[in-house]
């Protein structure tokens, strides 16, 4: 049985600045379900649907401000998603963490952020929870960075372990300069 509306939680994505003081607040706004008649899932029977999509500028050490999107986990499967928080201006970087399953992260989690990466030129930081869960359910893994031309550039499979790789602002303006699809967007 589903929870009430009131007693239902956020699936959130967290950001805080380096003196700890939280700066953005994502709240899931795509609700995964699935079915395929041995494994089912509803997320809405626990969780509430978040209604903002959120993105920052975060300054970095050299001087760049890089715009920043965020998402939680099947958020991934909607690309509009990130088209409407790029009509401010383009993200250079998404952060996704995610719980993706055995099963659709097998078939479609690397495929879909490497398709984030390329179409918005951006960078793409996926963390992702893998493993086997006390309650049987497994989770894919594969903790991903992947620039923006699609190239993975470092992966973790699951367990505990970081990913650590150099995002380069000057690739990403190349790659924006190489390609110039943003510029080319119609809709």
């Amino acid at each position: 049985a589903s929870l009430d509306e009131q007693s239902r939680v956020f699936n959130s994505t967290l950001v805080y600045d380096p003196t700890g003081r939280r700066v953005a607040r994502y709240d899931k706004i795509h609700l995964f379900r699935f079915d395929d008649g041995q494994r089912r899932y509803d997320e809405a029977a626990v969780l509430r649907a978040g209604q903002q999509p959120v993105a920052l500028d975060v300054p970095s050490r050299d001087g760049h401000t890089w715009r920043v999107g965020l998402g939680v986990c099947y958020d991934l499967r909607f690309p509009e998603l990130f088209r409407q928080l790029s009509q401010e201006r383009p993200l250079d970087l998404i952060v996704l963490p995610a719980a993706f399953t055995d099963t659709t992260g097998q078939a479609h989690w690397e495929l879909l952020l490497r398709a984030r990466a390329i179409e918005n030129q951006a960078y793409v930081i996926a963390s992702a929870q893998g493993g086997q869960h006390e309650n049987g359910r497994r989770t894919w893994g594969q903790t991903m960075i992947i620039d923006p031309w699609g190239q993975v550039l470092g992966q973790h499979a699951e367990g505990p372990g970081v990913v650590v790789c150099e995002l380069d602002f000057g690739r990403l303006q190349q790659v924006r300069k190489q390609l110039p699809a943003l510029e080319h967007r119609k809709l």
